[in-house]
């Protein structure tokens, strides 16, 4: 018998992605779609109901985080989960994400239309605040049904205006219930923008890819004296603001010693941030990431030591606390080489690659075996509203998402 090789129907998948781009749209072409506001229940809405449409069981978890479940022969699971996230940074892009959510209702769609049956059922996920932009950490939808943070933990995270998880998941009507949660799953496959230049240089269509990096999130406190600027001199100044000028030139020096290390200084506070008087406090993030945690532990340890010395030079006092962190997670074989076949099988040019920024799907490798595909973003643009993914090759991933879930749910017509 010959083996028959679905594809997509791109100008629906892009109409949806059309759709999608309406709810939340800024004057420069993006999204603000922040988890858990009114925007993002208006696109919930709309989701839920295009599960409707296309005769899905749907149920709601009580992190909010939306399924849509096709049945299979084996219809008690396990299951093939495919999915991301529709929530958005306050300036974000219109594929982040969301890609990964109305392809996956594409992969559905096409599946529907040719009446297809496989043996275990397929499950689509919107996942509640991946971004973290609203609520810190991200992926708090993921995390809570991976059972990596309790509800608790989750419930009592509050955003900048105090508005808890718990409250605003309560004002939009989508608390769900626990026994909601993901469960009995046996491959989760994500779709995403890559978020970086790679593929987009090498030409590749396709990114397969093997993990996601460990990352961790530091905050450097360094704490001098205040003093006016006028009368102090030079000899006699404690400023805490030199040496930590001093620490973020070695924090970006320490890539240059570790191959693949990835470090970002993305916020910093000046105390008392006036120009007539001298830093007394000076407060900086590092963002560190690295494929390999051993490494990443190394540079953490690394930089604590030439950071004090600083500090020790400049007598300042110094603290450094670990915000969060998240180890390096390596994907399953079985998916990835789905994926594979699927690049091949359509003659996409295709190459392995790591993630750096953290998914959903990091989450879920702990609960099944899970796997991810990368398409291009032009010049590397993400989290901005420049981002943009072209359609063909929207098309090309798309296409390898369904090839890759009917393998593995085991087609039978």
């Amino acid at each position: 018998m010959e083996k028959v090789i679905y594809q997509i129907n791109k100008s629906r998948l892009l109409e949806t992605i059309k759709v999608s781009a309406s709810i939340g749209a800024t004057e420069n072409g993006g999204l603000n779609r922040l988890a858990l506001t009114q925007e993002d229940k208006t696109m919930r809405d709309i989701f839920v109901n295009w599960l409707k449409e296309e005769g899905l069981n749907i149920r709601i978890d009580d992190f909010g985080n939306i399924y849509g479940r096709r049945k299979g022969r084996k219809n008690s699971g396990p299951v093939i989960a495919i999915g991301s996230h529709l929530d958005t940074q306050p300036c974000g892009g219109r594929f982040d994400g969301v890609l990964g959510v109305l392809s996956a209702l594409e992969v559905i769609r096409v599946l529907n239309d040719n009446q297809v049956e496989t043996e275990y059922p397929i499950e689509i996920i919107n996942f509640t605040n991946e971004e973290g932009a609203r609520f810190r950490p991200p992926m708090l939808g993921s995390g809570g049904a991976a059972e990596v943070f309790t509800q608790d933990f989750v419930y009592h995270t509050k955003d900048s205006k105090d508005v808890t998880f718990e409250q605003a998941l309560k004002q939009i009507g989508y608390v769900g219930k626990k026994a909601n949660r993901l469960k009995n799953v046996k491959n989760y496959i994500e779709l995403h923008i890559e978020q970086g230049p790679i593929l987009e240089k090498k030409n590749k269509s396709i990114g397969i890819v093997q993990g996601i990096q460990g990352m961790s999130w530091l905050t450097i406190s360094v704490t001098g004296e205040t003093n006016h600027a006028g009368p102090t001199p030079m000899d006699g100044r404690r400023d805490a603001l030199v040496p930590a000028a001093k620490m973020i030139a070695k924090v970006n020096q320490l890539t240059k010693e570790i191959d693949g290390l990835k470090i970002t200084v993305g916020k910093m506070d000046v105390s008392p941030n006036v120009s007539n008087v001298i830093p007394g406090k000076v407060e900086f993030t590092v963002d560190i990431r690295h494929q390999d945690d051993e490494a990443r532990a190394n540079a953490i340890e690394i930089l604590r030591e030439q950071l004090s010395t600083i500090a020790l030079t400049h007598d300042v006092d110094l603290t450094i606390e670990t915000d969060w962190k998240s180890d390096a997670v390596e994907f399953s074989p079985d998916v990835i080489k789905g994926i594979t076949e699927g690049a091949e099988e359509f003659g996409y040019p295709a190459m392995e690659l790591f993630s750096g920024p953290g998914h959903d799907a990091k989450y879920v490798a702990q609960v099944a075996d899970t796997g991810m595909i990368f398409i291009p973003s032009h010049k590397g643009i993400s989290h901005n509203e420049q981002e943009l993914s072209f359609h063909d090759d929207i098309e090309k991933g798309a296409n390898v998402l369904l090839y890759a879930v009917t393998k593995l749910a085991n087609v039978i017509n």
